[in-house]
């Protein structure tokens, strides 16, 4: 019986989601398979491998990824992991973006209250 679960994420960009992932610390593997309770496995994009063998994946569904994992042995707040993840996902695509329509990066950091603040120009 597969104790795997899914969560729906807002992400749809497969390569900044892979960016984000990274810029957070964690290896990813793409197109591999996602292990779970007893050996179960499921593929997915991006898999990030972990020590205890639960691992974590992201597979995409239409347009949008989302989380797979067998949550019984992820150790790990998930909650708190995809908080910073859809932070890291954001803060990659502004940058992307306005680097797209002729901005530049001025400054980035990260405040004490661990929001971001991006300070984009243009001269014109």
């Amino acid at each position: 019986m597969s104790h795997f679960t899914t969560i729906a994420v807002e992400i749809k960009n497969g390569d900044l989601l892979k960016q984000a992932l990274e810029a957070l610390g964690y290896p990813v593997k793409e197109n591999t398979l996602v292990r779970g309770y007893l050996g179960n496995t499921v593929t997915a994009e991006y898999v990030i491998p972990m020590p205890n063998a639960y691992d974590l994946g992201f597979r995409k569904i239409g347009d949008r990824y989302e989380l797979i994992a067998d949550m019984w042995g992820v150790a790990m707040n998930v909650e708190e992991f995809l908080g910073e993840l859809n932070q890291q996902y954001a803060t990659k695509i502004v940058l992307e973006s306005a680097t797209q329509q002729g901005f530049a990066i001025e400054q980035q950091e990260i405040l004490e209250d661990g929001t971001v603040r991006i300070v984009i120009g243009r001269w014109n």
